[in-house]
């Protein structure tokens, strides 16, 4: 969803990125999926380690050692701006085709790459809320009720890409996509997990949701657009995101200024490692669906 980033801002010297990830690496994150699924052992506890010492952990320091010195809360959310400014300036080619060339076949395969996360938006999300102050607890809270649907199971933004898989024949099985999902989009659906139960600290999370949360309303316009042009008429789960993160992104500003005592590098890093790995996981799905014909 997310472009390559203007080199006016450091770059990460971490060893793992996201977007090269490796053929072990590749069934680590797999295997990471299982293991966040489940309730842990003692084994698995070291297991998940072992995986997050190669994986994000890396990329997390990396981008915390490389943060720009902001003097304080402000001058880092006017970086963050200036960030996403510069992202949506430079969308990738792969945005033009999905919006504009891809067929409905090729739609449908970008669809299953993100099934995971789509069949379970939000859900692994809830434990960040009492990890965090309770003002910016609360901000954060307001945002997950709307993923949620407010208490109206039909706009739950899970039900929402139910109802799209239902019109593309597709199974709403979360089961089924386990075998057929890239790494790069298994890396997308771990990082979220990671953020809110598993990183040392939930300042990670405010910097990685505030900017997920506004990236996604020029991220998610090729996907609205394509849905326009196949006319898909269950596209509701694309143009309700171009609605309601307005309000979220807002909200996650809120959460951050809310902090007594933010660490700004951590909410930074929070940021580039997430425009990383959104970024490595929408151009995987988009190549996957170019290789289809039909």
């Amino acid at each position: 969803m997310s472009a390559s980033p203007s080199a006016s801002f450091p770059a990460t010297p971490a060893p793992v990125a996201a977007h090269s990830i490796t053929a072990p690496a590749a069934t680590a994150q797999r295997d990471l999926h299982t293991l966040y699924r489940r309730v842990p052992s003692l084994g698995d506890y070291g297991s998940m380690t072992a995986i997050e010492e190669r994986w994000i952990l890396p990329m997390a320091r990396g981008y915390e050692a490389s943060a720009p010195r902001f003097a304080n809360t402000g001058e880092l959310l006017g970086a963050l701006k200036e960030f996403l400014a510069e992202e949506e300036a430079s969308l990738p080619e792969s945005a033009t085709f999905l919006a504009e060339h891809a067929t409905l076949e090729q739609f449908k395969v970008v669809v299953r790459e993100f099934a995971l996360d789509g069949l379970t938006e939000s859900q692994s999300l809830l434990p960040v809320v009492p990890r965090l102050p309770y003002r910016s607890g609360m901000a954060v809270f307001r945002v997950l009720i709307d993923e949620l649907g407010c208490g109206n199971d039909e706009k739950a933004h899970s039900q929402l890409y139910r109802d799209l898989l239902t019109e593309l024949g597709m199974s709403l099985r979360l089961d089924d996509y386990l075998d057929g999902t890239s790494p790069e989009c298994y890396a997308y659906v771990n990082m979220f997990h990671w953020l809110a139960s598993r990183a040392p600290s939930p300042q990670y999370f405010l910097g990685a949701y505030a900017y997920f949360e506004t990236s996604v309303l020029y991220a998610f316009q090729s996907f609205a657009r394509a849905a326009q042009r196949l006319g898909i008429a269950h596209s509701a789960y694309y143009t309700e995101h171009l609605y309601i993160d307005a309000y979220h992104s807002s909200h996650m500003r809120t959460a951050i200024r809310a902090l007594d005592e933010p660490d700004l590098a951590k909410i930074w890093a929070g940021v580039r490692l997430t425009s990383d790995i959104v970024g490595a996981a929408t151009e995987a799905a988009i190549a996957r669906a170019r290789e289809t014909v039909g």
